[in-house]
């Protein structure tokens, strides 16, 4: 679980602050240093709400826990942070190239406009839909424990490594594109996104809402068991331990969805879901390129007639 939080809450946050540092960053280089206090303003009421929310959230957590539905919420919310994690990932390399001229172009018109308002309400939004994206997905790696993630190691780790590298970033020691570094990152949530979906899978099993075709494809846990309970009950009965230790399994399982014995749903899930994530991805940069060499090929027919 403290991996899977470092890694959201290192995404989410530096994703807020370098958008964040982009505002604030071209306001001093354009003399306008008086209104990066509204910025952070907005900032610091989004951090605010953020909280609000998932204090929110864990009461509607623990009525469903009282009522005995808590494992239907919790499936909703691994399938639905899973959906918004990889939408994360297509959004950001999407955008990362083009980032910083979106965001300028944006506060070129609050400052014409004198739209203090508007660029606190701006920055609030951008660091709001960071801080209830974080709320949820830790929701779902945890379980409905999101006080736990939020005061473990994992993910005061994770902000205090975004903090450094945003500074980093923004005092030029460090020449690492956004696209290159958001792609490195993107790998991982990937792994975690599909996780969760194997995860849910799992438990509607377990809950009969579906059934299984093969309930188990194959049979690990002589090697990697998924938990130390399991290693416990493997050596019981076979009088020899497995060759790795169940806290690994755990700590895999937690992070990418391991599973010693998969269902062939589970199987299936798992492999479609980064079959579908490669097509999508080589449709998208097939696209991209078409629209590239388009641009390229209209700047060059003006070029040619003035």
């Amino acid at each position: 679980m403290e991996i899977q939080a470092l890694l959201i809450t290192f995404r989410e946050v530096l994703e807020a602050l370098l958008i964040v540092g982009i505002i604030t960053t071209y306001l001093k280089r354009m003399g306008h240093n008086s209104f990066t206090k509204y910025v952070w303003i907005g900032a610091g009421l989004a951090v605010l709400a953020s909280v609000g929310v998932a204090m929110l959230f864990q009461v509607v957590l623990t009525g469903f826990a009282s009522m005995g539905s808590e494992m239907y919420l919790k499936i909703g919310i691994m399938l639905i942070s899973a959906v918004l994690l990889t939408q994360m990932v297509f959004w950001m390399s999407s955008q990362s190239r083009d980032l910083k001229d979106n965001m300028e172009g944006k506060l070129d018109r609050f400052i014409t406009t004198g739209n203090v308002v508007g660029m606190v309400i701006h920055s609030f939004l951008v660091v709001l839909r960071e801080g209830v994206e974080t709320v949820f997905f830790f929701a779902a790696i945890t379980g409905g424990n999101i006080g736990a993630a939020m005061e473990g190691w994992g993910a005061i780790t994770g902000v205090i490594i975004a903090a450094l590298v945003s500074y980093i970033f923004f005092k030029g020691t460090m020449k690492v594109s956004l696209k290159a570094f958001f792609k490195v990152t993107g790998i991982f949530i990937v792994l975690i996104a599909a996780g969760l979906f194997v995860q849910a899978i799992s438990m509607m099993q377990d809950l009969d809402i579906i059934g299984s075709v093969i309930p188990h494809v194959y049979d690990l846990t002589w090697f990697l068991p998924e938990h130390p309970i399991d290693y416990d009950h493997y050596l019981r009965d076979h009088g020899v331990a497995p060759v790795l230790s169940g806290d690994i399994g755990i700590f895999l399982k937690a992070l990418f969805g391991y599973s010693s014995m998969p269902s062939i749903e589970e199987v299936i899930t798992y492999i479609g879901y980064f079959v579908g994530i490669y097509l999508l991805t080589s449709f998208k940069s097939s696209g991209n390129t078409e629209s590239t060499n388009k641009n390229d090929q209209e700047k060059e027919l003006k070029t040619q007639l003035k």
